[in-house]
């Protein structure tokens, strides 16, 4: 125990520091809550891969999810590599920081409002962020709680409430960047705790080969394939109609949540999203895909009861698999599930409260909120926010892959394809985002209730129709769906201001360096008397076409007769 105790306080103590030091930084408005724009890769990568793991995958959707799955539900750890990092990157990233950038956005609520030319699609979505970020927060706090409780016999509720005083501190001081620089750390301890639990939770049951052969003698309990023996050591598993619908809510649904696509905005210089497309991809396999492998030998350490479900509840299976670790690996995973939680929880607090004062209170104040005023808001609302996840936190008993399920269906199923067509098609219209806003917040809310009163039950095409997670995986297809539907037949933005809006993909931008999107040496506009991007080794102007940076085509000199 004091060997536990002294690497947590060591941790606490770094990231603290951190949020004191970023403290000098964060002077303004963008330093605060974008970190200047001048964050770079590996940082920017670390950030957006430990906002989106956290005790919530950890402890809940690993715990669940491999219970339910077995071994195939290392099949969602390599759906969030794939689709939830490298497509994300690959397919969004430039596209994001160059279109937020020329719109000077800050915020996603305050994108909808510039790119649809709509103040109500920026109140409404604020609103959205506020709401629905909150039992997301809470779905967090459960986590880490839980593991708490297993090691050091601490209340549950003193759990919560240090947990937010801790990350309280650093993201009120520091913001974005303390938030980035804690993240880095934090990334580098869950990739090497990851990979040190997996390796000695299965050699307490003899390693990898045993620890499957042991899977594959226990029975389905239920499902398409209940009674057979080894389901739960296959490949697609027992259930993989609602396995999928795991892999799209986690994959595809970090694709619109506020706090993983403001990351994006953040981005330095070309070379960072090379660089960040990879590095997150990476972060992804490691800390996805050995959650979720760990996950799938729940059944080897947990016993179930009548019903085929773990005795002391889903929440329980990851903190049973880890007590009989040596100390020092446990002192190492509550450090690692800590760091996970705290940086999704910076992350969350900093989108919500930015939202809500960028989006709701500063256009009202009409030009009384200048930047230190503003920061002061800022500050408050993360204290606010946090205060009232603790208070929904403080019930235990809510499932953290329902609190997750529904706040991901809500603010993905809202937001995602409106962001998405917003960045790639012109003929996208204000009207398809208020119905794909209808669709992701009215579907989820109308689950909630008829949930409450246990009116759900069967199965729709194999999916569970009560399961939050197949509801969050649903309004965003469906959203997908619709919003090019509904913008076809509803009347188009003007052409001139949809021209100027895409412009910043097809012509030049004059912008000094740490703010553009280059890698060669400081614009100087004036000496070429146009617009460009950097510099080629040579010297000459590099222009941005076609949303790609190449040098200019020499022109071939025809030879004299």
């Amino acid at each position: 125990m004091p060997l536990i105790i002294t690497i947590l306080v060591l941790y606490i103590a770094v990231a603290v520091g951190i949020g004191v030091y970023c403290n000098r930084r964060a002077k303004t408005v963008s330093d605060y809550v974008l970190g200047g724009r001048s964050v770079g890769p590996w940082i920017t990568a670390f950030a957006y891969g430990t906002s989106y793991f956290s005790a919530v995958i950890f402890v809940g959707y690993a715990g669940k999810f491999g219970w339910n799955f077995g071994v195939s539900s290392t099949w969602v750890g390599i759906g969030n590599c794939i689709i939830g990092s490298l497509m994300a990157w690959a397919i969004m990233g430039r596209r994001t920081r160059v279109m937020s950038k020329h719109l000077d956005s800050a915020t996603m609520p305050e994108f909808f409002e510039k790119r649809y030319m709509s103040k109500t699609l920026k109140i409404i979505a604020a609103l959205i962020v506020f709401i629905f970020l909150i039992p997301y927060t809470a779905s967090v706090y459960n986590g880490l709680s839980r593991l708490f409780e297993m090691v050091f016999s601490v209340d549950y509720s003193v759990c919560v409430i240090a947990m937010a005083v801790i990350t309280a501190v650093y993201v009120i001081l520091g913001g974005y960047k303390a938030t980035a620089y804690n993240d880095f750390v934090q990334g580098i301890i869950m990739l090497i705790g990851i990979a040190a639990v997996v390796i000695a939770t299965l050699g307490n049951k003899g390693g990898f080969y045993e620890a499957l052969n042991q899977m594959s003698q226990i029975p389905n309990d239920k499902g398409v394939m209940a009674g057979m023996q080894g389901a739960y050591a296959s490949f697609f598993g027992p259930d993989p109609i609602n396995l999928l619908g795991v892999v799209i809510l986690t994959s595809l649904g970090t694709w619109g949540l506020p706090q993983m696509v403001t990351k994006f905005y953040t981005i330095k210089d070309e070379r960072s999203i090379k660089s960040g497309t990879i590095v997150s991809t990476v972060f992804a396999l490691v800390v996805a895909g050995g959650c979720y492998f760990l996950g799938g030998f729940g059944r080897l350490f947990v016993a179930a009861d009548e019903s085929g479900a773990p005795a002391e509840g889903f929440d329980s299976i990851i903190p049973s698999m880890l007590k009989d670790l040596p100390e020092l690996l446990i002192g190492i995973v509550v450090v690692l599930v800590l760091s996970a939680s705290m940086s999704t929880l910076s992350s969350l607090v900093l989108t919500s409260s930015s939202s809500i004062t960028l989006d709701l209170i500063k256009p009202f104040m009409k030009g009384k909120l200048d930047e230190k005023k503003q920061l002061i808001v800022m500050r408050v609302f993360v204290a606010a926010f946090l205060i009232v996840s603790v208070i929904i936190a403080l019930n235990k008993n809510a499932l953290i892959s329902d609190l997750m399920g529904y706040s991901w269906g809500a603010l993905a199923g809202a937001f995602l394809a409106p962001f998405l067509y917003g960045i790639l098609w012109k003929k996208t219209t204000k009207a398809s985002v208020y119905v794909s806003f209808v669709i992701g917040i009215g579907v989820t809310l109308l689950h909630m209730i008829l949930s409450s009163m246990k009116m759900l039950s069967g199965t729709f095409l194999g999916f569970t129709i009560a399961s939050p997670v197949n509801l969050g995986a649903f309004t965003m297809l469906i959203s997908l769906i619709v919003v090019p539907i509904v913008s076809l037949i509803t009347p188009k933005m003007k052409k001139a201001d949809i021209d100027s809006i895409f412009s910043c993909y097809n012509k030049t931008v004059t912008v000094t360096q740490n703010e553009a999107i280059t890698a060669g040496a400081d614009i100087v506009a004036e000496t070429y008397g146009h617009d460009v991007v950097g510099y080629t080794d040579d010297g000459l102007p590099i222009e941005d076409r076609h949303d790609s940076v190449n040098p200019p085509a020499k022109k071939k000199k025809k030879k004299k007769k």
